[in-house]
């Protein structure tokens, strides 16, 4: 017998265990906070008095802290009454939320904004200290279009107008007096996962000086959630008409040979120091997109 791999198989037995146990409580809060949030509403009167509250909830937290601890003091009543507002139907709650990244997102009073943070958990899988430092970093103000953003649900499709932020965050510890696009680009590399979780979800790296034919692409990402090829161009000047022409060959050659029949089309984006009006004016192909960079500590 092999004792150890026996001991092994235990443990990873128990840590499996554990998780889906853990799973099942967090379910099982959201699911019993939910009901409470329900209750508070119709013992308000109804959602339409519940939207300016009342000093019942003061009263209930008051007992309920006493009876049951500060998981149902004034704060969090009022998080789940927000919670039955928000869902309506409970089953509609993303299971991947935890009850901690909602105490974060539902007091979040503008619905698009606290819509787009709830569908970046469940894409990311946020952990409670990623998803303050995104609401940290302004990522919801950033987006170029982020009017009447609804939550996700299977029948609903994104776009990558969905997801592209500007400026985009570079995280780099360097002090820089003059940055060179292989410079920017070694920033990027060597923080590649915040740089994926910055521009958005379902993004994977495909490479880096990616060759496409003669020439080579500075960065080259596939995203799982629009089925197609990301080719990202890096300038740290002011956009020029010559760099539309250079992704636009990018995107073809892609297109032409490397996409397969069920992939869409590939897309765009130039990433650059200082955006141009007068080009973007004239650019009327929707899968090229243009946007800024910061770099950040």
């Amino acid at each position: 017998m092999n004792y150890l791999n026996d001991i092994k198989n235990l443990i990873e037995k128990d840590i499996v265990l554990k998780k889906k146990h853990r799973l099942i409580e967090e379910d099982s809060r959201i699911v019993t906070y939910y009901e409470i949030g329900k209750l508070i509403v119709e013992a308000q009167g109804g959602e339409s008095r519940a939207k300016y509250g009342n000093g019942l909830i003061k009263e209930w937290s008051k007992e309920l802290t006493n009876l049951y601890g500060i998981g149902y003091d004034d704060s969090n009543l009022r998080r789940m009454r927000q919670l039955y507002l928000t869902f309506k139907i409970c089953g509609a709650v993303p299971h991947q939320l935890t009850w901690t990244n909602l105490s974060i997102i539902l007091p979040i009073k503008e619905e698009s904004k606290r819509n787009y943070y709830i569908n970046l958990c469940t894409k990311q899988n946020l952990s409670s200290r990623k998803l303050k430092e995104k609401i940290k970093n302004n990522e919801y103000e950033r987006l170029e279009y982020k009017d009447n953003i609804k939550l996700l649900t299977d029948d609903k499709t994104i776009s990558i107008r969905d997801m592209i932020k500007n400026p985009i965050l570079i995280k780099n510890n360097d002090k820089i007096d003059k940055l060179s696009e292989k410079a920017l680009k070694k920033f990027i590399l060597e923080k590649i996962e915040d740089f994926l979780l910055e521009l958005g979800y379902g993004f994977l790296f495909a490479g880096s000086e990616y060759k496409l034919g003669k020439y080579k692409c500075d960065l080259l990402f596939f995203n799982t959630e629009l089925n197609s090829y990301i080719v990202i161009e890096l300038k740290i000047r002011k956009l020029k008409p010559i760099d539309i022409g250079q992704i636009k060959y990018y995107m073809n050659y892609i297109d032409t040979n490397i996409k397969k029949d069920y992939m869409n089309k590939s897309i765009g984006i130039i990433l650059c120091k200082e955006d141009n009006e007068i080009v973007v004016k004239y650019v009327t192909d929707e899968r090229i997109l243009f946007t800024t960079y910061e770099l950040v500590k």
